[in-house]
């Protein structure tokens, strides 16, 4: 059962002015500091993940249930009729960004993605929050919540309810549901050889993310993430629709090269990608090279590098990026290469400039080659 998040957050419900904190009579601390990761960068890491699901009893089989645990899609899809399939799905994070607005606006927008990367278009959310009463003012608290609705008001659904509780930790999310013409439901493994890859927003959220927190980014490129990770990535409901578009995902806290590996892995197939065609956001290549990055890099490739081929010819900072976690990353889409003309049209019209095509799908053992 829902309840209220305002009222079971706040003691007092306050409307928190455009930056909440500035007003308090005690600075509040910054959000980034009272978590030990952020954003999509705090995922339990691949390998424990894997491991930990080894344990997991198959589900028995439920005929209306179309896409399950056992491809590791990005949401539940339920088949309700001939005509509807109801996508589920729940993200949440701690905060990757100080401005609890933003924080809201970026958890929430990446909540919305895995319905989106489904084919699906969002239809209501439910708001789940932690946080530390004791800690944090209550106008902050109230402005994480304010983004996150402002966010779903800006996808044209309701916060219709949600949960919260007292945590160490802050931590803001959404359980998002919802809806797709079973005919249009996108996975990621059904990529087929020859595909090409297209991504849809560029990378290195998670550079961004440690040099903030380092008080090494300047405004610009505060800007540009806050761009990035609060773009809706609506194109996915018209992408699903394409018949050239045979898989489609997000990629998120496992980084480039974790999520095209669960693209390889699902198709059987090699994943090429073209290490020159990638698309970055501004200064995260010479941070990279400063050696500013998360732990998460690391952690990433300690589960899946087996499976990953670099060119030696490579930047030594490469391996760091690809790996690199992304929040509220961009759509990775494989279509025909035919389709590759329309699927650009399809992101230039909702304003993601940076869409690029990437690599393509072989014929060959489900790993990922760079080159």
């Amino acid at each position: 059962m829902t309840e209220s998040v305002a009222s079971s957050v706040l003691a007092a419900p306050v409307s928190p002015p455009a930056d909440a904190s500035s007003s308090l009579a005690v600075p509040a601390p910054r959000l980034t500091s009272l978590s030990h990761g952020g954003g999509c960068g705090c995922k339990i890491a691949p390998g424990v993940l894997a491991e930990l699901l080894e344990r997991h009893v198959p589900l028995p089989a439920f005929p209306h249930l179309i896409v399950g645990p056992d491809t590791a899609d990005d949401a539940a899809v339920y088949r309700l009729n001939d005509e509807q399939a109801l996508i589920a799905t729940t993200d949440f994070f701690m905060p990757i960004v100080d401005d609890p607005y933003d924080f809201g606006r970026i958890a929430a927008t990446n909540a919305l993605s895995d319905v989106y990367a489904m084919g699906g278009r969002p239809i209501l959310a439910l708001a789940l929050v932690g946080m530390p009463i004791s800690v944090l003012p209550h106008g902050v608290i109230a402005a994480v919540l304010r983004g996150g609705e402002d966010v779903c008001a800006e996808a044209g659904i309701p916060v219709a309810g949600g949960h919260s509780i007292d945590s160490v930790e802050p931590i803001y999310g959404l359980a998002a549901l919802g809806l797709v013409h079973p005919q249009y439901v996108k996975r990621n493994a059904t990529a087929q050889a020859g595909d090409v890859l297209v991504l849809g927003k560029a990378l290195g959220v998670g550079v961004l993310s440690a040099a903030l927190k380092k008080d090494q980014l300047d405004a610009s490129g505060y800007a540009a993430m806050i761009a990035t990770t609060t773009q809706l990535n609506r194109p996915g409901i018209t992408l699903a629709m394409l018949p050239g578009v045979h898989a489609l995902t997000d990629v998120t806290g496992f980084g480039l090269l974790g999520h095209t590996l669960e693209l390889a892995r699902g198709a059987q197939l090699t994943a090429h990608l073209d290490y020159a065609a990638l698309p970055w956001l501004p200064g995260v290549e010479g941070l990279a090279r400063a050696g500013v990055f998360t732990g998460a890099s690391g952690r990433n490739w300690a589960a899946y590098g087996a499976e990953v081929t670099l060119d030696e010819a490579l930047p030594v900072m490469a391996q760091t990026l690809l790996t690199d976690p992304q929040t509220s990353g961009g759509l990775l889409v494989a279509c025909a290469a035919e389709t590759v003309p329309e699927v650009l049209a399809v992101f230039r019209e909702e304003g993601f400039a940076a869409a690029s095509v990437i690599g393509e799908m072989r014929a060959g053992a489900a790993r990922v080659v760079v080159t």
